[in-house]
């Protein structure tokens, strides 16, 4: 018994001690830069990551239920948590839909899934998307949301080209505690992800 309560108490001890790096940048490098650009008075203030959702819709989902089943195996390898299959609310006749129609499938992570999800977007599944030039600056919602497309799921270093029956892309949305956009985009900027630079607004002085 007293091996097992070691045992027991060295993992816990060893899961409490862990970390995700995002986090530990956000700790060390985004507060303190935060603070000195935005002039708050308290680190608390700082704006923070909530979480990371991931979406694919399946167009013959209703169909096809091995197109469901591969979509929602990807997105577990991808993100290492089980998603949930989305349904169609209402009837729509154009796409022959009727309600509770699966129609794709969703995860939302949070926590230390959402860090080490985030670390692994930046740094690896971004960087391998063809023509990359980086993540447009106009995609916020206005409340410091952040959403963008991914076109083929394949940038994801978890997903295997030759198992894959087809290319699909899938929406992600960055959600974060930011009051405004400026806000959410600086935050964002000091974790390193990938957007484009602001035009800088150059004010011509009259000369009388």
């Amino acid at each position: 018994m007293t091996k097992k309560k070691d045992i027991k108490s060295k993992a816990l001890n060893k899961r409490d001690s862990y970390f995700p790096r995002m986090l530990k940048t956000y700790r060390d490098n985004v507060i303190p830069n935060m603070v000195s650009r935005f002039k708050y008075e308290n680190s608390m203030q700082v704006p923070k990551l909530l979480s990371i959702a991931l979406n694919m819709g399946i167009g013959d989902a209703k169909t096809n239920s091995k197109k469901l089943e591969s979509a929602i195996k990807e997105i577990e390898m991808i993100t290492g948590q089980k998603p949930v299959v989305t349904k169609s609310k209402s009837d729509i006749s154009n796409f022959k839909i009727r309600k509770g129609y699966p129609v794709g499938c969703k995860v939302t992570l949070r926590s230390s899934k959402m860090y080490e999800f985030f670390e692994r977007l930046v740094c690896i599944a971004l960087p391998r998307s063809r023509d990359f030039r980086g993540l447009s600056f106009k995609s916020f919602d206005g409340r410091g949301n952040y959403n963008f497309g991914v076109k083929e799921q394949i940038i994801f270093a978890e997903i295997n080209y030759d198992d894959i029956d087809s290319v699909r892309g899938l929406n992600i949305t960055l959600s974060t505690s930011a009051n405004t956009d400026e806000e959410a985009y600086w935050l964002l900027k000091e974790f390193g992800f990938p957007l484009r630079e602001k035009p800088v607004k150059k004010h011509i002085e009259e000369v009388a």
